[in-house]
Formats: structure tokens, sequence, C-alpha cells
């Protein structure tokens, strides 16, 4: 279970859980998020607004009472149950609206609605809300039996207040972004658990989640263009593989790149931003 922070990219917190850990388990979601929150700085914790935003895993009523009682903002899936289905097929066509791209504009394929009202949502939190987006599925596309007028829904329970649903339904589907955080990690050790021992791959997974952090920390402070948004791979072909040599001189240490790598400027003015960082304040 891996929880990030989505301004930054950083890895927040993980937990390796045996393989029929269930995936909904409010105690240890809980322990990932509280894990999460304490790597923000307590001079910073309380001017900052936090957004809990989990996929259907998370409509978990105490996972949501908790982030309530700690005035955590949550947006997370919601099942396409039965009454779910019967408030959406209530919603009057004039109520939908067109659905957000993260720049604002409107969404070629997809439309909002709320269908708070039309459901009994008395066991969530107070204020909570139902908004629900549909979708012509893309050509080849197979329908399930919970489409319905040849459209594909998916629901969100959230506590965000305001008029705007298409943008609070455009920061959820944000939260899909974790899912290029978790192909990183998978890119850089965490597709196979290389040990027998439960801890030992506990272990693994917090250096996986360690480089995470360092290639995060690199693309933001170090790197532009294209290198501040590759991915792994990427970095490891162009920087981390390029050929250097450490030459020593007066007590001087001065690595010396290969100078026919594309790249090598880059990672040069790289090296100078990085012994230009201000030292750590502790």
């Amino acid at each position: 279970m891996l929880a990030y922070f989505d301004e930054t990219s950083e890895a927040a917190a993980g937990m390796l859980r045996a393989g029929n850990a269930g995936a909904n388990t409010a105690a240890d979601q809980i322990a990932v998020a509280e894990a999460a929150l304490e790597q923000i700085p307590a001079e910073r914790a309380g001017g900052i607004e936090v957004l809990l935003r989990v996929d259907s895993a998370g409509a978990v009523h105490e996972l949501l009472e908790w982030a309530r009682e700690g005035n955590i903002g949550f947006s997370v899936g919601f099942d396409l149950t039965e009454q779910v289905r019967e408030a959406i097929a209530r919603i009057p066509d004039e109520r939908w609206v067109g659905a957000q791209d993260s720049d604002g504009s409107v969404r070629h394929n997809g439309e909002v609605a709320e269908a708070t009202e039309l459901i009994d949502l008395s066991g969530w939190p107070q204020a909570s809300r139902l908004i629900v987006r549909r979708e012509r599925p893309h050509p080849g596309a197979q329908l399930s039996f919970t489409d319905a007028g040849g459209h594909r829904f998916q629901a969100i329970l959230t506590d965000q207040c305001g008029d705007e649903i298409a943008a609070i339904e455009c920061r959820h589907r944000a939260r899909a972004r974790a899912e290029d955080q978790i192909a990183d990690d998978k890119d850089t050790g965490l597709a196979k658990l290389p040990f027998r021992a439960f801890a030992m791959n506990a272990v693994w997974l917090e250096l996986v989640l360690l480089a995470h952090d360092l290639l995060a920390w690199t693309k933001a402070l170090l790197l532009e263009g294209e290198l501040a948004r590759s991915r792994p791979k990427r970095l490891r072909h162009r920087l981390l593989h390029v050929a250097a040599r450490l030459a020593f001189s007066g007590r001087r240490a001065r690595l010396r790149l290969q100078a026919s790598w594309p790249w090598a400027r880059e990672l040069a003015a790289a090296f100078v931003k990085l012994r230009d960082l201000p030292a750590p304040a502790s």
C-alpha cells in the first residue's frame, strides 16, 4: 500500500502487506496515511490544506471518519452498486455538464453530474457528496452490465464543497498520477521482491521509496526541460549510465564525463546546481 505527495511526486509512505490482505482494510490505510502526514515538516503542517485521494478501496467508513476528525478533505472512488445505478438513472439530462481537463478546458468526451440528493448518504460523514461522470467508451471497448445508454460511469464520494462539480471531479481524476508513480517504482525495483523473508522485502520496499525520492528531488532541483519530466528508464539511459572517471590532483577530485555523450552538458549543469544548493537547516 503506497501513498504519494501529488504536488512534489515524492513517495510519502508505503507498507508491505501479506498477499491475502484486503484492499480496503481501514487500519492499514490509516497507518499509511498517518505515516505520510508525518513526512510534512511541523512548521508547515498547520498552514496547508490536505486532500486525501484514494480509489474505490478508500470508500471505507473508518478511513473517512479518520480524515474528518483530522480536518483532512477526502475524495474516493465509489462502487457502482445497485442503489448508485438507480440514482444515476434518475439524473435529469439537463443536470449533466461537460467534464473538465486538467488545463480547465472542456473534456471532449465526458460529462459530470451530482447525485447526492438521489441516494442515502447518511451513513457517511456529514456533507459527503456523490458525483458521477459518464463518457462514451473508446471504439472497440466492451461495455459491462453497469453501463447504460451506451455510457460508462464512474462515481466518487467527496466532501469538497463548491458548485464547480466538473473541477471537483477533475481534481479527483488527477489521482491517476499515482499509477505513474507506482510504475516508476516498479521500474526501480518494486516489480519483483527479491527475498523469501517478509521483513527483508519490507526493507527492500523502503529502499525503493528512497530511490523514488532521490529521483523526484533530482528532477525538481537539478534538471530542466524534458529531463525534469523523464521517467526512471530514460534518466538511467541519459544520465545515470554515462561513462565517467574520477581524477585526483592537488588533493581535489574531479569527475570527468564522457565529452561525446549527448547529455554530458546537462549532467554537468546538474552537478553545478547540486554544489550550489544551500545546506539543510538541520
